[in-house]
This record gives C-alpha cells, sequence and structure tokens, in this order.
C-alpha cells in the first residue's frame, strides 16, 4: 500500500474519531436534578440529556433505581410524579 494512502487513512480515521469524542461529549443540551420520594424514601440524581425530557426521564429512573428493587417497585416509582425537578448549567 502506496504511504499516501496509508497517510490519507490514518488521517480520515483520526478525523473520524475526533468527531465521535465531540459528538459524544457535546451532545448533552440538558441537566437536570430530579427529587422523588416513594414509598417512604427519597432520592435525587442528576442526568443528562439532548431534550429536556430525555434528561427528566434519565434523572427520574437513575433516582428510582437507588431506592426500590424489583420489577414492581421499579415501575410503581417510576409512575410517581417527582417531588422536584431543577434544571441545571451544562457545563462545557
Amino acid at each position: 500500500m502506496p504511504k499516501t494512502l496509508r497517510v490519507a487513512i490514518g488521517l480520515l480515521l483520526a478525523a473520524a474519531l475526533a468527531y465521535l469524542v465531540y459528538a459524544t461529549l457535546h451532545s448533552a443540551r440538558f441537566r437536570v436534578q430530579v427529587c422523588l420520594t416513594y414509598r417512604g424514601q427519597t432520592a435525587c440524581r442528576i442526568a443528562e440529556g439532548r431534550t429536556l425530557a430525555e434528561a427528566t426521564r434519565a434523572a427520574h429512573d437513575n433516582a428510582c433505581s437507588q431506592i426500590t428493587s424489583g420489577v414492581t417497585g421499579t415501575v410503581g416509582c417510576q409512575d410517581t410524579p417527582a417531588t422536584s425537578i431543577t434544571q441545571l448549567q451544562v457545563n462545557y
């Protein structure tokens, strides 16, 4: 394989990798903290997402995972409204 072709392929791979890292690190546009109480236990979690709904759902699910176990507890917790939702600044 000619040296120029190897260099071109290497540059193309480096550019693709750089784009992948950039897109992964900068895809979150929203950051929220969700607090909820389920069966007497309270948990707060922070999550990021491309949309406000995505970030809120992720934080809510993460908070539920801290205070429940099993399918029944998880489903019940996911249907519980958050006690607070705070939109935070995305730091990049």
